[in-house]
């Protein structure tokens, strides 16, 4: 399973979506490949938001050998689900989809936690204290993807 988590500027969500999804894969023994991207390019090569690695550290793990990059249509082919954190993030990324095989890899990331609800994880980088409502939310939506592929 190769699995791309996709936010905006790729230092927020995404990066604590990877270094969730990435922690739980390890743990549970599984030949998965989590990578994560942005839709913009504004961050390109940079760490993560520094507000993003302390939360993750402060649940244990360690994101700081991400570095930000930018989503292109050459990710619908290298990966088999596209998760994606909020709906302008869904549609940034349709909007790249060169056919219906690449939709169908595209999803929203919080389905898995609240399926059919199209729940989007808030983008936390105006705002200092969501840090830690992100990560929840990110933590069980990576367990459920789990539990959801390997029954």
């Amino acid at each position: 399973m190769r699995i791309l988590m996709v936010c905006l500027g790729n230092i927020c969500r995404s990066p604590m979506a990877e270094g969730i999804l990435k922690t739980k894969v390890e743990e549970k023994g599984l030949d998965w490949l989590v990578d994560s991207a942005g839709t913009g390019s504004w961050h390109i090569g940079e760490l993560p938001d520094p507000r993003s690695i302390a939360e993750a550290n402060r649940n244990g793990i360690d994101i700081t050998d991400q570095r930000a990059r930018q989503f292109g249509r050459s990710d619908f082919d290298k990966f088999d689900l596209i998760l994606a954190m909020d709906h302008s993030n869904y549609q940034d990324i349709l909007r790249l989809a060169a056919n219906g095989e690449h939709k169908e890899k595209v999803a929203m990331i919080m389905n898995f936690a609240n399926p059919g609800k199209n729940i989007s994880v808030p983008d936390p980088y105006w705002d200092d204290d969501g840090f830690n409502q992100v990560f929840q939310m990110l933590e069980e939506a990576c367990e459920r993807l789990i539990e959801k592929h390997i029954k």
